[in-house]
């Protein structure tokens, strides 16, 4: 056997396959959405499958953690990191393993998750995802000693906060400031192309604003959702948005049922919405 035969060959690990809906399938999908990609500080509980196990999913760790396990045993997970394996539901599954199999006290060191369970294998999807939004970081000294380096690190990551509110009255619209703007981000679990002849059909009629001055801008795309986007006129706070926003999902749910054929003008509308939204 020759030299180069003899050579180990470094074996590949596999990946998971692509999926567009990150989170499909998981309880309050679109409020992962947000919380991996729009929302500061938030903490939301999440029930594994099969057992009476709890584990806190927070948007963001210090020094953007994976994980940790505290003192007390309750494993937390971290949405915003710098890590990605090439499926985000698989690679919190993999941190989740790793955290509910660790000592108290330790942070979840990640490793490459590789292939293996998703979060829509590991999650009770008959539980609820109920949100709560903080004002600030301090749930991460929350039950522990308040040594002078946590409280400074908990003081430098406050001073980058975007102050954020989500609306009490519909699913995952989020308030927000960043710097004199305003601004109204609403994650939806619509079909994309469904959704987007629905604004079309709401823009050409006039109906896409919430109210005066309130007027959609546009739409990102976040995990295989539409994120539509209002921009709020002077100091309009989160509370004034609640029945416009209700009465624009009655209006919007209309739209979505309504199976017509675009028209030429509708279709324009669409273009133009299109344009400003990807």
């Amino acid at each position: 056997m020759g030299k180069k035969s003899r050579r180990r060959v470094k074996a590949v690990k596999g990946q998971m396959p692509f999926v567009a809906r990150t989170f499909g399938g998981v309880p309050g999908e679109c409020d992962w959405v947000a919380l991996r990609e729009m929302v500061p500080a938030a903490t939301a509980t999440l029930k594994i499958a099969g057992t009476d196990k709890t584990v806190r999913v927070c948007s963001l760790l210090p020094g953007a953690n994976a994980g940790l396990v505290r003192p007390n045993g309750e494993v937390w997970i971290g949405l915003q990191v710098e890590h990605n394996f090439g499926d985000i539901s698989r690679d919190l599954a993999h941190a989740l393993e790793i955290g509910l199999g660790a000592e108290p006290g330790l942070p979840i060191a990640m490793t490459d998750a590789g292939i293996g369970k998703r979060l829509q294998d590991l999650v009770a999807t008959d539980a609820t995802f109920e949100v709560e939004v903080h004002d600030g970081f301090e749930y991460w000294i929350e039950d522990v000693d308040d040594t002078d380096s946590a409280r400074a690190m908990l003081e430098m990551a406050n001073r980058s906060i975007t102050p954020t509110v989500r609306l009490s009255g519909v699913d995952a619209a989020y308030w927000t400031r960043i710097g004199e703007r305003r601004f109204l981000r609403w994650v939806m679990p619509h079909d994309e192309s469904t959704l987007l002849n629905a604004l079309a059909r709401l823009h050409q009629a006039g109906a896409s604003a919430l109210g005066e001055g309130i007027r959609l801008i546009g739409s990102f795309r976040a995990h295989g959702l539409r994120v539509p986007v209002w921009e709020l006129p002077g100091t309009l706070e989160a509370d004034s948005l609640e029945q416009p926003a209700a009465e624009f999902a009655t209006r919007l749910d209309e739209a979505l049922a309504d199976k017509s054929e675009l028209t030429p003008y509708t279709n324009g509308s669409l273009c133009v919405y299109v344009a400003i939204a990807t």
